[in-house]
């Protein structure tokens, strides 16, 4: 195959999403529809996948979006960590755009069917550019973009909650996309450029002669990222956008929404600004005390949740306060302990949605003590809802111990001895709350009655089942495969630190 060619491959991924969103109103089969999504997201993760090989044994490249050069000219930098995010994302994507295939009309609605893979296409694709792209501008743009589409599959199960729940996330996301849009017009003042990398080459210059100028640009992207990237106390829209959206929305906001933004953030601060700077700058102990704050308090509210998709959307607050305490401890070994933690998120939290839904499903209610014995009646749902419980809790080999294991070893080597406690006491909390579903289900009033109809009837046969099973394989390769990730993932920090 032609090496020349292959270096596209992320454009395509990107693209073709896009252009497939374009077609689809011409299409009036909502079977059709769900076919042709099933297979956009397919192939852009398969592309993704040839991406990162392309990338582990040729390194990184840049590839230039049509006839002129950077700065002038967009172009994508495509290395190990973007590699493998973008595959991350678009598996997480395929495999929850099919168990969708199976249960959509019953969440939106036929006649919302065909606008909502719209809006499913536009919205991953903006994530896989945002991963991609080497130009700051264009990264603005591909926020938006997933914004607005997120906004829309919120929204898209009609119900007055969620339509509420998606204008509060629409207003605090357009707070942070003016505070980055202002933090961009500084730093464009300073630098003359808007390519990361030719920014960075004119920020050292840019810091002895305009300080103030530069750390008021990074406050607000530190400050626009974190609302989009719901840290907390800038999480406010989180709860009600994952709990009132339709299960599918759900599983996919929550699992690479927000951990694209992440990319994106260690792309600004570490690419565009240096870590220098970053460090000289203060933000590292905003991050920490912001971070460690998420944890403890996310793990909090989480415990006094009596709905199941609350629980999940609050302990997603505590998730994100890993990653940025990560990196918050200014290390190679904390920065790669974030985004690994990012992965592992990505992949569970997405699991831990979709097998909530078949298990409230099963009893037709949401509350949590009401869930009793219900791994009667969905054995095989509650088993993949375990998996990812027990990673979230920090159970050895799985990927949630993996990347607390090591932001504590961080911790240590960042002379942060008393984030090793914090680390300890939220691990502890997570356990508070995932577990007793998985307690309840198995255990009380010793149900058993129906056990197997799971497989035979529910989700029109294993079409439902089969992505979740995926996704909980996924969840353990990727503790199997910790090692190799978490090398790629400090070798490329090595080189910004």
């Amino acid at each position: 195959m032609d090496m020349e060619y292959c270096k596209s491959f992320p454009v395509f991924a990107l693209l073709m999403p896009l252009m497939i969103s374009f077609a689809m109103p011409l299409i009036k089969s909502n079977r059709a529809i769900k076919k042709l999504s099933a297979a956009s997201s397919g192939a852009s993760m398969t592309l993704c996948a040839l991406t990162l090989k392309y990338v582990v044994v040729h390194g990184a490249y840049k590839y230039k979006m049509g006839h002129f050069e950077a700065p002038l000219g967009i172009e994508f930098k495509v290395g190990p960590f973007e590699a493998i995010m973008a595959l991350t994302f678009t598996v997480v994507t395929f495999l929850v755009v099919m168990n969708s295939l199976s249960r959509i009309e019953e969440e939106i609605g036929n006649r919302n069917v065909q606008i909502y893979f719209v809006l499913v296409n536009i919205f991953y694709a903006s994530l896989v550019g945002m991963v991609f792209t080497n130009d700051i501008f264009n990264s603005f743009v591909f926020i938006e973009v997933s914004t607005l589409a997120a906004c829309g599959m919120i929204a898209a199960n009609g119900k007055g909650q969620s339509i509420v729940a998606a204008i509060k996330y629409l207003v605090y996301s357009s707070i942070g996309s003016g505070l980055v849009l202002m933090g961009m017009a500084f730093l464009y003042s300073v630098t003359g450029n808007l390519n990361i990398d030719f920014i960075n080459s004119e920020m050292a210059a840019a810091w002895l002669e305009y300080e103030n100028v530069v750390l008021i640009s990074m406050a607000l992207f530190v400050f626009g990222l974190g609302i989009k990237g719901a840290i907390f106390p800038l999480h406010v829209w989180m709860p009600d956008a994952y709990a009132f959206a339709n299960h599918t929305s759900s599983a996919l906001i929550a699992g690479i929404g927000a951990k694209a933004i992440v990319v994106l953030l260690v792309k600004v601060l570490y690419s565009m600004y240096g870590a220098g700077i970053v460090a000289q700058s203060g933000l590292l102990n905003v991050f920490v005390v912001l971070g460690v704050s998420g944890m403890i308090m996310g793990s909090i509210f989480a415990i006094f949740q009596s709905d199941i998709k609350r629980m999940l959307a609050y302990s997603s607050v505590a998730q994100m306060g890993y990653i940025f305490l990560g990196i918050g401890m200014g290390n190679v070994l904390g920065l790669a302990a974030a985004m690994f933690h990012a992965i592992g998120h990505s992949v569970t939290k997405a699991s831990l949605f979709l097998s909530a839904a078949n298990l409230t499903e099963a009893e037709g209610k949401e509350r949590i003590d009401e869930l009793e014995a219900v791994g009667g009646r969905r054995p095989v749902s509650l088993g993949i809802y375990t998996v990812g419980a027990l990673s979230m809790a920090g159970i050895p080999l799985l990927p949630g111990f993996i990347s607390k294991w090591n932001l504590s070893i961080a911790s240590i080597e960042a002379g942060r001895n008393m984030v090793l406690a914090a680390i300890i006491i939220s691990s502890l909390l997570n356990c508070i709350y995932y577990l007793p579903v998985a307690i309840k289900g198995y255990f009380k009033k010793n149900e058993v009655a129906g056990i197997g109809i799971e497989l035979c009837r529910h989700d029109k046969a294993a079409l439902g089942i089969l992505p979740l099973a995926l996704l909980s394989f996924a969840i353990i390769g990727i503790g199997i495969l910790s090692g190799e990730i978490m090398d790629a993932f400090r070798l490329e920090f090595s080189k910004l630190m």
